[in-house]
């Protein structure tokens, strides 16, 4: 059995530098962010992939994440338990205002990157003065081997939602580019595809449903993560409601191969990752609420598919 995985660690940024004045602006944004809770939040998040392996046996030989920034904090987090520096690391620097980024770790042992590249966004800004272009956070494509079968990744982390949802235009352009793209490799070179991320939309919004077809309305993309948020299962909240907006996406091709085949998607949402708090129970177990530090993991839990090996 192996394991695919994406993951939301809300901001992981790199300790401030402790400002001259204390109302400065910080670098991160966060409020005291300094070494002892940066520490502490990659203890964190390893442990979750630690509960991970210990509940399910392995390590993901792939890993998405979202809301990192810099290469940095993914070279000091590889290096603890369980990662152990036999994890590498795909990451580039994107022009996202907040400095925050899409990532991928993998098995050095079973993986191996054939390529990798960045898809960067410009948006015109309407109706201002300055800059007349409006960047968001890259999608990270790589094209991997493992056991010899080529597969194609895509992990991305949208646009937000925000009053009146502002940036679905935003979101429409960036997936029906993905789908465009997805198409052709699909079409082409019949190779394995993953699309995971954090999509700020559920999987029956209109986009992560038309994202799974073709132009001749035949099924190319299936996500396993529609069957979970119809049983109400979710990777986190916004106030009172439940949201499933990490998703991994699979090409139909997983669901029939000769090295390994989908056998089940899943939310890591483990008590031990939880809030602790009665008006929060169930929800995740968050490092900050607004500007007040909790020291918890994320305010997402991981998702993640299991695959089953069907040749060795």
């Amino acid at each position: 059995m192996e394991m695919f995985s994406f993951y939301n660690v809300e901001n992981l940024f790199l300790p401030d530098p402790k400002p001259i004045h204390r109302l400065d602006p910080t670098k991160s944004g966060l409020k005291n962010w300094d070494e002892k809770r940066y520490r502490n939040k990659l203890f964190k998040i390893s442990h979750v992939f630690q509960l991970m392996k210990e509940e399910n046996g392995t390590l993901p030989f792939l890993i998405g994440l979202s809301e990192v920034s810099g290469r940095k904090v993914l070279e000091d987090l590889v290096e603890m338990e369980p990662f152990n520096s036999e994890y590498g690391i795909v990451h580039y620097n994107s022009m996202d205002e907040r400095k925050v980024d899409v990532a991928m770790l993998y098995h050095k042992g079973k993986v191996e990157i054939i390529d990798s590249e960045t898809i960067t966004f410009f948006f015109e800004i309407l109706n201002k003065n300055t800059e007349n272009y409006d960047t968001t956070r890259d999608v990270l494509f790589s094209k991997v081997k493992y056991k010899g079968t080529i597969i194609n990744v895509f992990i991305a982390h949208l646009p937000s939602k925000r009053e009146k949802d502002v940036n679905k235009p935003k979101r429409d352009f960036i997936l029906n580019e993905i789908r465009n793209r997805i198409l052709k490799i699909v079409d082409a070179n019949k190779e394995h595809v993953i699309l995971c991320g954090d999509f700020n939309e559920n999987p029956d919004d209109e986009n992560l449903v038309k994202i799974l077809y073709d132009d001749n309305h035949e099924k190319v993309l299936v996500n396993p993560f529609q069957e979970l948020f119809y049983i109400r299962n979710y990777s986190t909240f916004h106030y009172k409601s439940g949201l499933l907006y990490d998703q991994i996406i699979l090409s139909k091709s997983f669901f029939d191969n000769d090295v390994f085949s989908f056998q089940s998607a899943h939310i890591f949402n483990s008590e031990k990752i939880s809030s602790r708090t009665r008006n929060f129970e169930g929800r995740p177990f968050r490092t900050y609420a607004g500007t007040r530090y909790l020291g918890g993991y994320s305010d997402h839990f991981p998702v993640f598919v299991k695959f089953e090996e069907t040749k060795t």
